[in-house]
């Protein structure tokens, strides 16, 4: 890929930029090019000293387009290393952990080492945190920090470099890869990546069946059905398995009791905790019930929406392509697709977003659980736009055709202007025949064309017009500075030897976040596709298999190199996702019976005539694919449940350790919260003044690595803040002139 070919390959003006982050932990985008010169400053100071007393340690440096840079990194490893053990406590005294840390410290994290999706993890929940539990409260773009765009850690750029590499040399990844990829983006994306790991070695089993069955079965095969359907209901029962036997390796088992407070919750009155004694804030379940059952008519009005646009279009298409017989009917037939393009984006984004206000205003008090309401809604979503036009296929234009075409001359005035006569429009009362292969055509270009084209709007269109828009704004740049207008570029106090990185940390900034969830999104429609369509096309697995060893390395790429570094949090399953799973796998067992019932020995079908459907003959097909499905679901779930595992058997020795170690000694309450508390920093408070001025000092002298020079050359709180009102004053927009504002100070 061209994107990173041009980042990895040799650049003079780059220098080490790529091997050093100068051991910043994030960084901050702070942009005012919409706010005062005064509001920026006091929100500014207000953000340095919010920082600063939880015990982070900032450099600021200049910024593009009216913004600074806030680097933050820990003030002291004896910090971190608190935070840390804290952490671990936490997640014993919740359940997450089996036994308890170990006293001795030195000994724990000899142990146990912290990883780094550990540690960037806590320091980001050290900026983000309420102030009531030991945070900063920086929340990005939301109440008393509109300026703050976004806070991202640094890339590693060595190891994605490596990372890449390995991952285009091999089929499979290791136990060992996707430790590493935990290790360094935290557990939920290792999540899917498992998850996507373990779909792509299953796929073998359908793709060769399916393969088999191509060539000697053909379409709608019952035998290719029931092997279809028993090997979704292995691999969604083997991936329930799988992902608790990860949750216990990756010591993250039950962490979704830990939830992360949500910052818009608004609470309608706060109480006592009769256990703890701590005050909490509550919002009535009754009005958030009343406001979730809002989700009904959300769904009949989307499947409304949408579906009355997709049978529309769908009725246009076939009118075109089996009743006009005028000019032009080969570019006329493209036109529902043309709709489609047009229409169906701007839809789906009205609808998200109206399901993100719905979402917002159920009022969910944790981040986890407004996540899970709003996957909720877009899966609804998903599901109408991706399976409709399928469904009424197979399901409306195969059975009741011959009924229905005679009518579609309503749709006449949409290649009205191009007929020549009446009768290239008007439906024939008699004769006609559906069209066999439209069903399976269909299912091609979902499972195959549609792929296609999904991977290069989510991986290449993005490089595409962000090198654009580069050059676009390198262009504006260039003509301002002849025409003598332009201000200070960015670069121009950057100190030689960080220039180079600064470049890059400019550029990280203008990069998109990565949401796992598209990711996530993709894969379970796509898993849809197989589970309930594939008996059309029972290629459909090898497709899959194939786009699906280039997904995984282009999802790799775009976390590389197209996005922010993500925030490395952690889970212990990949969500709602698997009930959509299940979901999928039911349905499919009713569809696939339906299908063949329906085709089998026949692609007309009923041949677009529904008195050629004998109803009680599909009905019971139906209901004897339900429940063997049912059936063989709960024997494959007992089978599994009695294999044992590397994680149950990690979590059955932990517990004996722990019972072990308990009729042995009893630590007390006072020694764990010694432990907690004291037993690192040793209630020895951080002195940042001394640490600031021996780095101050070695930057004078010209000692101390690259990293050390980078965090000493601005002293102290007082001496950042000096500076970002510098830059602030130097970039601030001009006021104006109706405010009174003050004019732009150059």
């Amino acid at each position: 890929m061209a994107s990173l070919k041009s980042l990895y390959e040799p650049n003079t003006n780059l220098g080490n930029a790529l091997h050093t982050n100068f051991d910043v932990d994030f960084v901050i985008d702070y942009r005012f090019a919409t706010t005062s010169k005064q509001a920026a400053e006091s929100q500014f100071t207000a953000l340095i000293h919010a920082l600063n007393s939880v015990g982070l340690t900032t450099e600021v440096r200049n910024g593009d387009n009216c913004a600074v840079l806030i680097f933050i990194k820990v003030a002291s490893p004896r910090h971190l290393r608190a935070e840390v053990y804290r952490s671990r406590v936490q997640d014993w005294l919740y359940g997450v952990r089996t036994i308890a840390p170990e006293k001795d410290m030195q000994k724990a994290f000899t142990a146990e080492p912290i990883i780094e999706a550990e540690r960037l993890r806590l320091v980001y929940l050290l900026i983000t945190k309420p102030k009531n539990e030991g945070g900063a409260g920086i929340t990005p773009k939301r109440g008393e920090w509109k300026c703050v765009e976004s806070i991202f850690a640094l890339h590693d750029h060595t190891f994605n470099k490596a990372w890449i590499k390995d991952l285009t040399s091999k089929t499979f990844l290791t136990q060992k890869d996707l430790t590493e990829i935990r290790n360094r983006f935290g557990e939920k994306i290792a999540f899917y990546f498992a998850f996507l790991q373990s779909y792509f070695m299953f796929l073998t089993f359908p793709a060769g069946v399916g393969f088999c069955s191509w060539v000697l079965l053909g379409g709608f095969s019952p035998v290719y059905a029931v092997i279809n359907g028993l090997w979704c209901v292995v691999f969604v029962e083997y991936w329930k398995k799988q992902e608790t036997d990860l949750a216990v390796q990756w010591g993250v088992k039950g962490v979704s009791k830990i939830q992360h407070k949500r910052p818009d919750f608004k609470h309608e009155s706060v109480v006592r905790d009769p256990i703890t004694d701590e005050e909490v804030k509550v919002y009535s379940p009754v009005k958030r019930l009343s406001r979730q059952m809002l989700q009904v008519p959300f769904a009949l009005a989307a499947a409304l929406i949408l579906g009355t646009l997709i049978a529309t279009c769908f009725s246009i298409e076939v009118f075109i392509s089996e009743v006009y017989g005028g000019p032009f009917k080969s570019y006329l037939v493209f036109l529902p697709t043309v709709i489609l393009t047009v229409a169906m984006p701007t839809l789906s984004a009205m609808l998200t977003g109206f399901a993100a206000k719905l979402t917002d205003l159920e009022n969910y008090e944790t981040v986890a659980a407004h996540e899970n309401a709003m996957v909720g809604k877009i899966f609804v979503l998903n599901f109408i736009t991706s399976y409709m036009p399928i469904f009424l296929t197979a399901f409306v234009y195969v059975p009741f055709a011959q009924v229905i075409v005679p009518y579609l001359d309503v749709f006449q005035l949409a290649v009205k202007p191009f007929a020549e006569n009446e009768k290239q429009m008007t439906a024939p009362k008699a004769g006609f025949q559906i069209n066999p292969d439209r069903l399976k055509k269909q299912v091609i270009y979902f499972t195959v064309t549609a792929q296609i084209v999904g991977f290069a709007l989510e991986l290449v269109v993005p490089y595409i017009m962000r090198t654009v828009f580069k050059k676009v704004k390198e262009v504006k740049a260039d003509r301002a500075s002849k025409k003598g207008g332009a201000t200070a570029t960015s670069t121009a106090d950057d100190h030689p030897e960080e220039s180079a990185f600064l470049v890059r940390v400019r550029n990280e900034a203008e990069l998109s976040i990565y949401d796992v969830t598209t990711d996530f999104r993709e894969m379970i429609v796509q898993f849809g596709y197989l589970s309930l369509f594939s008996v059309v096309w029972p290629l459909t697995a090898v497709s899959f298999i194939i786009n699906n060893w280039i997904e995984l390395r282009g999802d790799a790429l775009k976390i590389a190199l197209e996005t922010q570094r993500p925030v490395p949090w952690r889970a212990d399953s990949i969500g709602p996702w698997l009930d959509a799973l299940g979901f999928l796998s039911w349905l499919g067992s009713l569809t696939s019976a339906a299908l063949v019932y329906l085709f089998n020995g026949n692609d007309f079908g009923p041949g677009g005539n529904p008195s050629n459907i004998k109803i009680w003959g599909l009905l019971l097909t139906i209901f004897f694919s339900e429940h063997l499905y049912l059936g063989i679901q709960l024997g494959i779930r007992t089978a599994l449940g009695k294999i044992d595992s590397p994680g149950l058997q990690k979590e059955r020795s932990e517990r004996f350790a722990v019972r072990k170690q308990y009729l042995a000694e009893s630590m007390g309450q006072e020694a764990a919260e010694e432990a907690a508390e004291g037993g690192i920093a040793g209630g020895e408070k951080i002195n940042r003044k001394s640490l600031e001025d021996e780095a101050r000092d070695s930057t004078l002298q010209g000692h101390g690595t690259p990293e050390e020079r980078f965090w000493g050359r601005q002293r102290g709180v007082d001496e950042t803040l000096t500076v970002g009102r510098r830059y602030i004053q130097q970039a601030a927009p001009k006021a104006s002139p109706r405010a009174g504002g003050e004019k732009k100070e150059l």
